[in-house]
């Protein structure tokens, strides 16, 4: 007998720990080597657990368990044959089900002839209803002869105002890892930084002017969408680069200014919120950017975002107007020092050269850590974006959409 012990490898630096989200196989399957057979959670992203090897498993930990990096979580029998008829992780076809006879017929029996007990309460249940305050007449009893019980009294409701008898159970859960990291910092975000926030609006006419005139022939060309994320990541870009504060963070007693853009994109994912990063994103055109929120998008609702691609930001956009969200204020993703927080675009009447029209206008809001990042900076930053998305075609596209989108 050939025995492999299966450790938990590292996820990533600095990382200690992780969760048995999940066994994917069972105590005694035969797994095949490469197979995934189970889902580990650690505080920055869920991972699956390849075997290492063919054979009989043996689960050494438990879901839920918090396993050390290293620890041994399985073993794998290398020299067990495979079972016959194929793996015992393949679901069985399972056996024909007997038929059910038809029921048999009840006899109807004819409503009691109602008496005087009919309708009256016990004196426990009189009890019973006058505390709830309600009319014995509006009860049905099941006693003898229509006579309300303590059981009937326990079960009735108001049929007005406030409901009682209701159910009232609770379900008590234990958070994943991801969400307990995710919880942890937004607390040390609210607790640790002076943060602030800044909103203005944007009138998305010309944005969605351009999208119209050409969303299918980028379609075409590059096989993605031509989303506002495009338009709104270049415009951060572009105002970053003019208000390098906000692309900073504060590491001790030093500020620490990047001359690159690595644009963390929040995504709501089935383990909690992730945020991807799309790296170097001043460099990206129209369909770079759309392409690589596509694919980190992808891979963090399916669960195989890894950590590396979820590190190292230098700021961060969060869209809670595709959720329906008007206007929030979003929380800062430390170490950064700012976040651009989108809502949803309404058609609504603003004032254009002196008459009333109707546009698609955004609430957009920044908030930022006020440590570093002055009102200045944060207010011009935010109207530098206005600017770039009400006049995409000269600031973000150099009066050629075309070449810009590569068409």
């Amino acid at each position: 007998m050939s025995i492999l012990e299966m450790k938990v490898p590292s996820p990533g630096e600095s990382i200690t720990e992780v969760e048995i989200a999940t066994w994917l196989v069972k105590d005694g399957d035969y797994v095949e080597k490469d197979q995934a057979i189970a889902e580990v959670d650690s505080d920055k992203a869920t991972l699956e657990l390849p075997a290492e090897a063919s054979g009989i498993i043996t689960l050494k930990a438990e879901e839920g368990d918090a396993v050390a990096v290293g620890q041994v979580v399985c073993l794998i029998d290398t020299g067990a044959a495979k079972p016959a008829g194929g793996s015992s992780t393949e679901a069985k076809p399972a056996a024909e089900a007997p038929k059910a006879e038809a029921p048999k017929a009840e006899p109807v029996q004819a409503p009691a002839a109602a008496t005087y007990a009919t309708g009256s309460a016990s004196p426990a249940a009189k009890k019973i209803l006058d505390e709830k305050n309600i009319d014995p007449a509006s009860v049905t009893g099941t006693g003898k002869e229509g006579r309300i019980t303590k059981e009937d009294a326990l079960n009735a409701k108001h049929s007005m105002g406030t409901p009682t008898g209701g159910p009232r159970g609770e379900e008590r859960k234990k958070m994943s890892m991801l969400r307990r990291k995710v919880a942890e910092r937004l607390v040390e975000a609210k607790n640790t930084t002076a943060m602030l926030t800044t909103f203005n609006e944007v009138n998305l006419t010309n944005v969605n002017k351009l999208r119209s005139e050409y969303k299918d022939a980028f379609k075409a060309k590059h096989g993605v969408g031509l989303g506002f994320m495009s338009f709104f990541t270049k415009a951060v870009t572009r105002a970053l680069e003019l208000y390098p504060d906000v692309n900073s963070m504060i590491d001790g007693q030093e500020q620490i200014k990047y001359d690159f853009c690595d644009i963390s994109i929040a995504v709501s994912g089935p383990k909690g919120l992730m945020v991807p990063v799309v790296r170097n994103a001043e460099l990206l055109s129209f369909r770079g950017v759309e392409a690589e929120i596509k694919r980190l998008a992808t891979r963090a609702r399916d669960g195989q975002i890894t950590v590396d691609e979820m590190t190292g930001g230098t700021f961060t956009i969060t869209n809670g107007g595709v959720f329906g969200s008007m206007l929030s204020t979003p929380i800062i993703n430390p170490p950064q020092s700012g976040i651009l927080g989108m809502h949803n675009i309404i058609e609504r009447p603003i004032a254009v050269d002196g008459k009333v029209e109707i546009h698609p206008m955004m609430y957009v809001a920044l908030s930022y850590d006020h440590r570093i990042i002055d009102g200045r900076e944060s207010v011009g930053f935010l109207v530098a974006i206005k600017e770039a998305l009400e006049n995409p075609t000269e600031l973000l596209m150099d009066n050629n959409p075309k070449k810009a989108l590569e068409l």
